[in-house]
């Protein structure tokens, strides 16, 4: 997974070179949308999106169709590459793990109904039993701790990695917001120039193909204004994409701290206090000694039972967490399909708009004609 994303550049980069896609997607018809906000940017950004909105020409058919198409792809296998991180993240084994612990340590005091001191009132023999029963399970749970030690390490990895994907992610929507930046003010300036000029030549020539030229610049307008549209979709997955990271390395981080609280306090706890209970079987206490010490393991035990109780609800609320981030990805779904509705319907109205503009045209023309006819006759 870190080799998917060690050598790409965090850094924005906008290019008017052809991409080379396995297939083209329909650019989706532009809503009517608040003017987009540059504060995002930086003073050499803006400058940079000024730059290339000089290059932009919206008379090449190929460059509106290639516009934004390179950083679209990275994005997409950008959200390939998360979604792939996800998938192979079993976070549930680690959760087996730290229950195995708990379950280790509970069967050994599970050993003896009177607890572990209460084995010091029987044959001798006993302790041998308890020493081999605490070897035996000391060595299971060292084996569990070893693999605990080695999904933390992994785990610390992925923290890292999916920082590392966090700063793609903004600079994926940098790239798509410089793009959309730079093709609107484009837009502005056709349509305010080259636009309104042709559209005046039309009027006071009459000429056919002086109003096929304006009609031609505003039909590559709309292609564009439309392939500035598919950009902000684009750039609307970048912007849920945060967030969701955000929550895979949260989750991450959490597990990590309840396998350092399990290495760190709850196995040498438990460790000691068995080396406790063997100690005190040696020594030779009077009866009233002898109370003292039982008095203090079972408040060892009842503070370890603590601990293990705190460590398990711990643990459930993190497996629960899980609930709460299918709540999210469904509201996002939900957004995206009220989107895509959105987008529907606008592209419907889109079309009917430009029926009616095609029947008017048609008339134009033919008063055009018909205009024509009474002043050569």
């Amino acid at each position: 997974m870190s080799d998917a994303f060690k050598d790409v550049s965090t850094v924005p980069t906008l290019t008017l070179e052809p991409f080379q896609a396995e297939e083209e997607k329909k650019p989706a018809v532009q809503p009517e949308e608040p003017k987009l906000d540059d504060t995002i940017l930086t003073e050499e950004e803006r400058r940079m999106v000024d730059a290339f909105a000089q290059q932009i020409d919206l008379t090449n058919s190929s460059m509106i169709l290639q516009y934004g198409a390179g950083t679209q792809k990275k994005m997409a296998d950008f959200s390939e590459s998360a979604l792939e991180n996800v998938k192979s993240k079993d976070l549930g084994e680690v959760g087996t793990l730290l229950t195995n612990v708990v379950t280790e340590l509970k069967s050994f005091d599970e050993e003896e109904s009177k607890g572990f001191l209460g084995i010091f009132k029987k044959a001798s023999n006993k302790v041998e039993s308890m020493k081999a029963k605490y070897s035996k399970a000391e060595e299971n749970v060292n084996q569990i701790v070893k693999a605990l030690d080695n999904h933390q390490v992994q785990l610390l990895k992925d923290v890292a990695i999916l920082d590392k994907m966090y700063d793609l992610n903004l600079t994926y929507f940098k790239e798509l917001s410089m793009y959309i930046l730079a093709g609107k003010k484009k837009l502005e300036e056709v349509r305010s120039t080259q636009f309104a000029e042709l559209m005046s030549k039309a009027q006071v020539s009459g000429l056919p193909e002086d109003a096929q030229a304006a009609k031609d610049l505003d039909s590559m307008c709309n292609r564009f204004e439309k392939k500035l549209h598919d950009l902000e979709l684009t750039r609307m997955i970048s912007i849920q994409t945060a967030p969701q990271i955000r929550l895979v390395q949260n989750n991450d981080t959490q597990m990590v701290e309840k396998i350092q609280s399990t290495i760190v306090n709850t196995i040498p706890l438990w460790k000691s206090q068995m080396l406790l209970a063997l100690g005190v079987e040696h020594s030779s206490q009077a009866a009233a000694a002898q109370r003292q010490v039982t008095d203090m393991t079972n408040e060892l035990l009842k503070k370890n039972a603590e601990t293990l109780k705190m460590s398990t609800i711990e643990t459930a609320k993190e497996s629960e967490r899980g609930i709460a981030d299918l709540e999210t990805l469904k509201a996002t779904n939900e957004s995206l399909i009220s989107t895509l509705d959105e987008v529907m319907n606008i592209q419907r109205e889109g079309r009917e708009k430009r029926r009616e503009a095609e029947v008017e045209l048609r008339n134009m023309e033919n008063e055009l004609k018909a205009k024509l006819l009474e002043i050569r006759g």
